[in-house]
């Protein structure tokens, strides 16, 4: 079976294929929904599949998820007000459009590098 490697000698650490972790490990976002998080221990196994191929590519990518133990996972910590202060100020910092100035209420696309409507002012430009 490709990728499985519970002892870890092909891969340095215990390898499995997709779905077939053992129980009490969690990827990252399986500990989140758990409200958990790693709480600094290191990776103990990991998870490889095959991903999809890029265009004009000729072999697929080996994609990669880590495993942790969720005897050593710790709560999440709680947002505090600074914390939340923070966080405004970084999403307020993403939705201002750098060629207007102008604060938006939606996030500005970085394909276009400014907000909808400077963009289509460039374009018609």
């Amino acid at each position: 079976m490709k990728f499985y490697d519970p002892e870890g000698a092909e891969y340095g650490i215990p390898t499995y294929p997709r779905r077939l972790a053992p129980e009490g490990l969690a990827t990252r976002r399986q500990l989140r929904a758990k409200g958990l998080r790693p709480a600094g221990q290191p990776v103990v196994a990991q998870i490889l599949w095959y991903g999809r191929r890029p265009p004009g590519a000729t072999a697929r990518l080996v994609r990669a998820a880590y495993l942790y133990r969720l005897d050593l996972a710790a709560p999440v910590r709680p947002m505090t007000p600074g914390l939340w202060r923070a966080h405004r100020a970084m999403m307020r910092a993403r939705r201002t459009c750098p060629a207007c100035c102008t604060v938006r209420d939606y996030v500005i696309p970085l394909s276009l590098g400014a907000c909808v409507s400077c963009a289509a002012h460039e374009l018609a430009a």
